[in-house]
């Protein structure tokens, strides 16, 4: 049962001593969730582990751009590809992991080879000759020919393999292989990568997203809303749903899963971290309960906002970015008859400009601004060790 009461304790930026016990005892470290997607989270995932084994990833699966574009046309599928990343990014690279199954896993095919060329190199894999593949013994070296094979026979003659990740085809072979549920191919891809957290989508659904423009228009995909594909928005978001396809407006949602309602609930620290700002992290506050999940849970929630340009910002301020965020949040939790807050900390640089700070609104939403070291060289980049240290001290 979720805590009815909140104790709070003097902070300390960064608490050193609390470091020094995590960095002993990684793998008692605290149980920090993140709620992301994308990249931007993986060079931190990788400082972080170096402290704690217990963290938690809610990642988004309602990408529809890069390699998972192609899967996710192919099989209608959640997309797989910040799962993936993800998880690369949490695995044990000490002598006690895996080495040669991470380098199979972040593999890609070539992206200049011909289709001819690209088969014949899947087909070795599936039979075991590939030489990253006949490096790594049973039963691993079985179970991952086995979801390559029903990939291959899966797959039609004219699917695009040019720079098609390997973890991402055995993770689509699994999820075929597996009723269409992503789960337990998540589970079996975790133990083999010996991955030091936890990572799951939010949702195991094969939804995108769709957001509406303050002049009007509709744009479905999330390739279409980050500019990284495409041009950038004319407009700022007005709204965000889960969508049902990409050739029209068909909202859609869904539960999620007891598991992850208990994932959230058991967090020691909530995190909305950098990165896309709608198709990163708001994409995995829409899932009916997550709002609700979160106010369950007693324990502080921070918001580490991005720094330098996200085009989908577009006339966003910190201030909306935070009422944005809250109120999708709350609204979820709208409810529950007695709850928690939405957001504690906004944790920020001390010496970057984010523009205006209403201090008094932030107040009223029950927000407090930590001001702190977390920028060292790049000036438009957190420093990740800087980051993983202030997050710490706020466990």
């Amino acid at each position: 049962m979720p805590s009815s009461a909140r104790i709070w304790r003097r902070l300390m930026m960064p608490d050193v001593v609390r470091l020094h016990r995590y960095q002993v005892m990684p793998e008692q470290g605290p149980k920090i969730l993140f709620f992301s997607g994308g990249s931007a989270l993986n060079n931190i995932s990788r400082v972080l582990k170096q402290y704690s084994h217990q963290s938690i990833h809610l990642v988004t699966p309602f990408d529809s751009g890069g390699s998972s574009a192609k899967l996710r046309a192919q099989f209608d599928m959640p997309a797989v590809g910040d799962l993936r990343s993800r998880l690369m990014a949490l695995a044990d690279e000490t002598v006690m992991g895996q080495p040669e199954v991470y380098d199979l896993f972040t593999h890609r095919f070539a992206k200049q080879a011909d289709q001819q060329s690209l088969q014949a190199e899947l087909e070795q894999l599936v039979v075991g000759e590939h030489p990253l593949i006949a490096c790594i013994s049973n039963p691993m070296k079985a179970l991952i020919q086995t979801q390559l094979a029903v990939m291959q026979d899966k797959i039609d003659e004219s699917f695009d393999l040019q720079g098609a990740s390997i973890g991402n085809l055995i993770i689509a072979g699994g999820y075929l292989n597996n009723l269409q549920q992503l789960d337990p191919i998540v589970f079996l891809f975790s133990r083999l990568t010996q991955t030091l957290g936890e990572v799951k989508t939010t949702v195991d659904a094969p939804f995108h997203l769709g957001v509406a423009l303050e002049n009007g228009d509709i744009v479905l995909g999330q390739h279409n809303i980050t500019a990284k594909e495409t041009s950038e928005l004319i407009a700022p978001i007005q709204r965000i749903w889960l969508n049902k396809g990409l050739k029209r407006q068909q909202p859609i949602n869904q539960v999620i899963a007891e598991d992850r309602i208990e994932l959230i609930n058991s967090a020691e620290l909530i995190c909305y971290p950098p990165g896309s700002f709608f198709s990163s992290l708001i994409a995995n506050l829409l899932p009916q309960g997550v709002g609700t999940a979160i106010c369950q849970n007693a324990n502080p929630k921070v918001y580490v906002p991005n720094l330098g340009t996200d085009p989908e910002q577009l006339g966003y301020t910190l201030m909306t970015q935070v009422k944005t965020l809250t109120g999708i949040v709350l609204e979820d939790a709208s409810q529950l008859e007695k709850g928690f807050g939405a957001l504690d900390y906004l944790l920020i640089d001390d010496r970057y400009d984010y523009g205006y700070i209403d201090q008094t609104y932030l107040s009223e939403l029950g927000v407090q601004v930590i001001k702190t070291p977390l920028i060292k060289d790049q000036p438009e980049e957190y420093d990740e060790t800087l980051l993983v240290e202030a997050l710490l001290s706020l466990t």
